[in-house]
């Protein structure tokens, strides 16, 4: 008898972890879709200093390079994105499940904040093995010259030029340290601060999550999405400065911790909060989306 029911727990674990890395992906297509032109606003802003403002680069950006522009390298995360975002709700639950199961042994049903947080680094490191090479490509893309000058003609081609540079791992990987601390805690505070919205408007309600009107769970993912990059932010522009350094010669960061000292060095606090505003903006809407996509979701097929 136990046997069977533990042979029914791990068919109902992967069952929910199927359904957890569907609805991932569904919201990763959302998320690419609307932050996609808020971002290499942010980008172009964290890597330069030809633009005044948020307002400057994408009016620059308009003039310039067109409207299309904005989709720029937009190819590299809306098939990655997917997968990434599939990922982290695919392990957050795992991890949130394994937790669940630790309590439930020692007679407690509850999870505690600080397993929230655990379960969200978990599913960001997770997700930083596919991130990293996917936000380098993108971002090559996105900054690299327009029009004849271009340095790369897509992203298999990017991708390619990357490898022959310094390898995998040096090239196509270059800024995976700091991208596994920026995913650790993004996703972290990402998946806690909405769980804890999530359960206190459940609790003061007296309704089962479920019942959360669809409305309060866009707005919870979005000062869910607020929250992450606020305590993201300064790793997230080092790792925009390291995936657009040059190679070899023209490498002006040598490590995660010398482009932390330089750009401390030569702008200060400011220097790490470069592009903070386009970034919050964009927040709000992609991750409210994202949420109440996978929410939706995982309500549809449950």
């Amino acid at each position: 008898m136990g046997d069977a029911a533990q042979d029914l727990d791990a068919k109902g674990g992967g069952l929910d972890t199927a359904k957890d890395l569907f609805a991932g992906a569904a919201g990763g297509i959302a998320q690419v879709l609307i932050g996609q032109p808020f971002d290499i606003v942010k980008v172009r802003l964290q890597t330069s200093t030809a633009y005044s403002s948020a307002l400057d680069a994408a009016s620059s950006i308009y003039a310039k390079e067109g409207a299309l522009a904005f989709y720029k390298g937009t190819l590299t995360p809306l098939l990655g994105i997917g997968a990434c975002v599939s990922i982290q709700f695919g392990a957050f639950g795992w991890a949130r499940r394994s937790f669940e199961a630790s309590n439930a042994a020692k007679g407690s049903n509850d999870l505690g904040y600080g397993q929230y947080f655990a379960a969200g680094a978990f599913a960001g490191v997770a997700n930083s093995v596919i991130s990293g090479p996917i936000e380098h490509v993108r971002i090559r893309l996105q900054t690299q010259p327009h029009g004849s000058a271009r340095l790369y003609t897509g992203p298999i081609d990017c991708v390619r030029k990357l490898s022959a540079h310094a390898g995998v791992l040096g090239g196509l990987y270059r800024g995976e340290a700091v991208t596994i601390w920026r995913e650790a805690f993004a996703y972290g505070t990402w998946f806690l601060a909405f769980e804890y919205l999530m359960n206190r408007d459940a609790a003061r309600n007296r309704v089962q999550r479920s019942e959360v009107p669809a409305y309060k769970v866009a707005f919870y993912g979005g000062l869910a999405g607020e929250a992450l990059w606020l305590a993201s932010y300064p790793f997230d522009v080092v790792k925009s400065k390291m995936q657009t350094d040059g190679f070899g010669s023209g490498m002006k960061y040598r490590t995660m911790r010398d482009c932390f000292a330089q750009t401390w060095r030569a702008e200060g606090a400011r220097g790490f909060w470069k592009g903070i505003g386009p970034t919050l903006l964009r927040a709000m809407p992609v991750s409210a989306g994202t949420f109440a996509v996978v929410e939706a979701t995982m309500r549809a097929i449950a």
